[in-house]
C-alpha cells in the first residue's frame, strides 16, 4: 500500500500544529524544546515528501533534511546547556520565571 502526498502533508501539518501548540502554551522549558523538535520533524516530513513526490523529484529535499537535523541537534545542545545554567541559578524550569537577563 502506497501512501499519497496528501497523507504525508496532513501528517506534517498535524505534527507542526501540535508542536506549535506546545511551544506557545506550555510553561516547562523542556516541553517547549520538545515541541520545537516536533515542529522541525514536521518540516522534515514535508521536505522529504516534496523531494519524493514533487514536480521534479530530486535529492535536494533530503539534503535540506540533513541540514535541518544538524541544526536541530545543535539547538538541543545549546538549549539544554542554557536550561541547566538557568536551573542552577533560579532553581526552576518555568518559562515565566526566566524573563530577566540579569542573574
Amino acid at each position: 500500500m502506497m501512501l499519497s502526498v496528501e497523507q504525508f502533508l496532513t501528517l506534517g501539518a498535524i505534527l507542526f500544529c501540535i508542536g506549535l501548540f506546545g511551544a506557545l502554551t506550555k510553561r516547562n522549558i523542556i516541553i517547549v524544546l520538545v515541541s520545537v523538535e516536533l515542529m522541525l520533524t514536521a518540516v522534515n516530513i514535508n521536505l522529504l515528501t516534496f523531494a519524493r513526490y514533487g514536480l521534479t523529484p530530486s535529492i535536494n529535499g533530503q539534503i535540506f533534511t540533513l541540514f535541518v537535523m544538524t541544526i536541530a541537534a545543535a539547538e538541543v545542545a545549546v538549549g539544554l546547556a542554557i536550561l541547566i545554567a538557568l536551573y542552577r541559578n533560579r532553581n526552576t524550569s518555568d518559562v515565566r520565571d526566566q524573563d530577566l537577563m540579569k542573574w
